[in-house]
């Protein structure tokens, strides 16, 4: 009897749950671009590219968001031959449907100034935040680096689709995804008429080089193993390559200032993957002394959080390229997070992270559509109460690739 109950109100809750997941957003199919293949734009195991495409309707049919997932990198043969076999790897892999929510959502309510957009979530499958372009192909790994060939195919497919036409375009991404929305932001730009508004957001993909706890430079060595594996330094901002060495320039700080094309910024002044896998990563703490500190902040030690309040002061310090312009926007708040975008708890509700009165969502939307500047820069953690269920690790992006 008692378990019956049980199994009465757990269908209830699932359909509960259900209910909640129609109203705020919707499952859209996955796309494959065969046609790709032809061009050599594929995935790391030879499969054509994919993204979800949800059209958009009245006043938004001409306007256009193109997103691009997150998912790490791969920095070496060893990390891409693991990589291949998975959805980060392969088109193979991917689900054949993925929901669309917070800034993707079809729904007004939860995505007030976007949700009529059409609105595209380009799936990541090159392990180098499309920049990768090598022709020659090992026989012995079969393995493709060709990123930045894919990110021509795609947006050559929503040309043809309608944004060739478009009255506002954004390119944004997540995580890796969204330093793909840093790197290739004036690349979108050109690609588009001369009347169109565009602008990018990047959403957790600033990252920061700086040393981590043991002194090393630990990320720009990984950043430099990726961008020689994929051979990404013809893909990479000239303006940056022509002056610093290519794995410098796959670091936002160091081609900020050069982007022509109006950008915001949406990142955590304590981005949880950043925590773990710039500041503290594992090699830098063999011992573990960081672990429970990076899965909650509250179990973090007195030393170890003014580590991390020289870690904020270093990833402001890095992002001043970007508030410098006044057509630039940035939502920096110091909740434990990574990717904030996509997540509906984090984008748009009643309880959603604020900072200036502001949600991620009020800040972007005001910034692209001028109603006011949108430089939203939080005080010093543990100040801000909206983050009060962020203190724990809440990675909506996973980012696999580093240890």
């Amino acid at each position: 009897m008692e378990s019956s109950r049980i199994m009465q109100w757990l269908n209830i809750l699932l359909c509960a749950l259900l209910l909640l997941l129609k109203t705020q957003g919707q499952f859209v199919p996955l796309t494959r671009l065969d046609s790709a293949v032809s061009k050599g734009a594929v995935c790391l195991d030879g499969s054509p590219p994919a993204y979800h495409f949800q059209e958009g309707h009245e006043e938004g049919v001409n306007n256009w968001i193109v997103h691009i997932e997150g998912g790490g990198w791969c920095h070496n043969v060893t990390y891409c031959l693991y990589r291949k076999d998975s959805r980060l790897g392969s088109s193979h892999e991917m689900e054949e449907q993925t929901y669309f929510s917070g800034y993707l959502s079809n729904n007004h309510q939860y995505n007030p100034d976007f949700y009529n957009w059409n609105r595209v979530k380009v799936r990541y499958c090159d392990g180098s935040s499309f920049t990768g372009d090598v022709e020659e192909v090992d026989p012995d790994t079969n393995l493709y680096f060709r990123g930045s060939r894919i990110f021509s195919a795609v947006m050559e497919e929503l040309l043809a689709k309608g944004m060739a036409h478009a009255d506002k375009a954004i390119l944004s991404g997540c995580s890796a995804g969204g330093l793909t929305a840093i790197l290739h932001c004036d690349r979108f730009k050109s690609m588009l008429p001369d009347g169109t508004k565009v602008k990018c957001v990047s959403d957790a993909g600033y990252f920061v080089n700086v040393k981590d706890i043991s002194g090393d430079y630990y990320i720009e060595d990984y950043f430099g193993q990726v961008v020689e594996t994929h051979g990404s330094k013809k893909s990479l901002p000239q303006s940056c390559t022509s002056r610093l060495t290519p794995r410098l320039c796959f670091f936002p700080q160091y081609v900020a200032s050069n982007i022509r094309t109006p950008i915001f910024i949406v990142n955590a002044a304590y981005d949880s993957w950043q925590i773990k896998n710039i500041l503290a990563p594992g090699a830098a703490d063999p011992n573990g002394q960081w672990g429970s500190c990076k899965t909650n902040l509250n179990n973090c030690s007195p030393e170890q959080l003014n580590i991390m309040q020289d870690y904020r002061s270093q990833f402001l310090k890095a992002l001043s390229p970007i508030t410098i312009s006044p057509s630039n926007g940035v939502f920096i708040d110091s909740c434990y997070v990574h990717c904030q975008t996509e997540p509906q708890e984090t984008w748009f509700t009643n309880d959603s992270p604020m900072v200036g009165n502001k949600t991620v969502a009020m800040a972007v939307g005001d910034w692209f559509y001028e109603r006011s500047p949108s430089r939203e820069i939080d005080c010093i953690y543990p100040c801000n109460p909206t983050c009060q269920n962020q203190n724990h690790v809440f990675d909506a992006q996973a980012n696999p690739g580093i240890h």
